[in-house]
């Protein structure tokens, strides 16, 4: 049902985004993320020591993870919770990479045999990862369960799934070429009134500095500090580079953001590969 030519458009711009993202990520000091020794232009070695050894052009954890259900899906026709379960724990088990706690916490679960296995999480960080299930969905509702399915095999929350959903659900809508901003108000009332918030005030910010919304939002991992970060990025920027190089300087959790927002981005009519820096390009091993 899905153009694969789209869906991997998709995928590249949200490894893309992660790759940016590796220079400053997870850096909150403000003294600090002023000062780094990057060059906010270009893709950048890791500086942040749970990057350690990751250099410009490779991918943070959740770029690896997103390649890795990439891999898994590009020669199938359904998403299979289990089988992908399976792969994913093989390849965490010689990972050089950063393990974050929903990973720790689903690695022990699989051990002890308990199930469902996925951990208790409320990272924003699972949503970016969605895009590839685009490959083996036939229709948009098999999409939302297919989303439902991966996101429990690693975040089993309410809070994720349901963050999911009405991303996946705005990715879709965007693809059907309506503006990211009606489909942003169309949904707002349908996935409960935490998002309802989430949404009214990131769209209200788009008139006001990134640096400081996200900060006043919340530049950590969890879907309450992310989302109306995520928002804020679509409402307020209509040039992918802008709004990935004003993301990455606010700070925190700037591969999530970025990850999430990146597929939105990019599912418009009017946006495709050439809107990526070329040098961006060369860089990142996926293409």
């Amino acid at each position: 049902m899905f153009d694969k030519k789209k869906v991997k458009e998709l995928v590249l711009s949200s490894l893309v985004a992660d790759a940016y993202s590796l220079g400053s990520h997870w850096t909150y000091d403000a003294k600090e993320l002023k000062n780094l020794d990057i060059d906010w232009n270009e893709l950048n070695d890791a500086k942040a020591l749970w990057h350690k050894g990751k250099k410009a052009g490779d991918f943070t954890h959740y770029g690896d993870q997103t390649l890795w259900l990439y891999e898994f899906l590009k020669d199938k026709d359904k998403f299979n919770a289990d089988e992908y379960l399976e792969f994913w724990a093989d390849k965490m088990s010689s990972y050089a990479g950063y393990i974050d706690s929903s990973s720790r916490a689903t690695i022990e679960n699989m051990k002890n045999s308990i199930s469902p296995s996925g951990a208790f999480s409320t990272d924003l960080s699972i949503v970016g990862r969605i895009a590839p299930l685009l490959l083996v969905s036939n229709s948009k509702e098999e999409f939302l369960q297919n989303i439902e399915k991966f996101v429990k095999c690693t975040h089993n929350s309410d809070e994720a799934v349901r963050a999911s959903k009405f991303f996946a659900s705005l990715l879709l809508e965007v693809l059907d070429a309506k503006t990211i901003e009606e489909s942003l108000i169309a949904l707002k009332d349908k996935f409960g009134v935490d998002i309802q918030a989430y949404i009214d005030k990131g769209i209200a910010s788009k008139i006001n500095d990134t640096l400081q919304t996200i900060r006043n939002f919340g530049p950590a991992c969890d879907i309450k500090d992310g989302f109306g970060g995520v928002v804020h990025l679509l409402s307020k920027y209509d040039n992918l580079k802008e709004m990935l190089i004003a993301n990455a300087k606010a700070g925190g959790d700037s591969s999530a953001r970025a990850m999430l927002a990146s597929i939105i981005f990019m599912a418009q009519e009017s946006q495709n590969i050439e809107c990526i820096p070329a040098s961006w390009l060369r860089l990142n091993s996926f293409v």
